[in-house]
């Protein structure tokens, strides 16, 4: 059953094809919003990742049967609870952070104390509701709308399921690859630094007349584009890498590594920033042992080789 409210968007929509329209975000959906897809067939309408700005203006511009969840981030899945009669999908690796709280909880893998300061923002701010009724696909899976597809295009590393969608008559949606010059984000409990890379690799090889972000950047027209900007974005990890070693050439714990700040602004503090930069500090460290780079040394260091 479609979610039948229609509000106007003509003063913030991008027509990108006949059947494929971007709902523009506030700010040029910098977080907390983000730009969300219509796509329109001849039997049904979807949503892809309905952001705080699709709620707080109260609908789409087309009955919505159904919503794609690129991902179970917050920002992501602001629209879930808006649209409650139509269906909800999402990659069966990310599908409990999108039926209950404990799940994305989970996904996070924040400290306790850490999350409960964080979970009025999700309920208030993000307007979460579980969706216990989602249903899972996976990589490949293909929505057939009538006349037009949307096929699921599995790109992990930001959280398990992250995925992407290929829509067809030239458009392809990268959710949270969003090629911004913050870089690629990996700080969570379900985030894996050789996936994300893995996935950079295999977006690459996508052949779209348009790339859209959930955040930023929006809608990047042609692939010589796309390339120069995901080539800019991909070296960001390096960057990181680099300067952690330079970091590390005198002994450092990863809790200075977290107070240096490698992801952040030195300035930007806070318990949630903390967590990410812990986690990915564990990460390239853990790349860093790997490949003979570091050592742990007495007391809890860390030091190049």
């Amino acid at each position: 059953m479609a979610a039948r409210k229609i509000v106007d968007w003509s003063d913030s929509e991008r027509h990108l094809t006949p059947n494929v329209r971007v709902l523009l975000g506030a700010d040029a959906g910098a977080y907390p919003s983000g730009n969300s897809l219509v796509v329109s067939g001849a039997s049904e309408s979807v949503i892809i990742d309905p952001s705080v700005t699709v709620v707080e203006r109260g609908g789409a511009p087309l009955p919505i049967d159904a919503v794609l969840t690129s991902h179970s981030h917050e920002d992501h899945m602001a629209g879930n609870g808006l649209f409650s009669t139509a269906r909800v999908h999402v990659h069966h690796d990310d599908l409990p952070g999108v039926t209950s709280l404990d799940g994305l909880a989970a996904t996070y893998g924040l400290e306790s104390a850490v999350w409960a300061s964080f979970v009025p923002t999700i309920l208030d701010q993000f307007s979460f509701v579980p969706r216990p009724d989602a249903i899972a696909f996976s990589d490949g899976h293909v929505f057939d709308l009538g006349g037009v597809t949307v096929e699921a295009v599995h790109l992990p590393g930001h959280t398990r399921g992250h995925s992407g969608f290929r829509i067809s008559g030239g458009v392809f949606f990268c959710s949270d690859i969003d090629l911004t010059g913050f870089g690629p984000y990996y700080g969570d409990a379900w985030s894996d630094l050789d996936q994300f890379e893995s996935s950079l690799t295999k977006i690459r090889d996508e052949e779209a007349d348009f790339y859209v972000t959930f955040h930023h950047r929006g809608v990047i027209e042609g692939r010589r584009d796309f390339i120069e900007r995901l080539d800019a974005f991909s070296a960001i990890i390096d960057r990181r890498h680099q300067e952690m070693l330079s970091f590390l050439a005198t002994p450092h714990s990863v809790s200075e590594m977290v107070d240096h700040r490698f992801v952040y602004r030195p300035h930007v503090q806070n318990s949630l920033v903390d967590s990410v930069e812990r986690r990915t500090a564990q990460l390239h460290l853990q790349r860093m042992i790997q490949r003979n780079e570091v050592e742990a040394v007495e007391g809890g260091l860390f030091q190049a080789r």
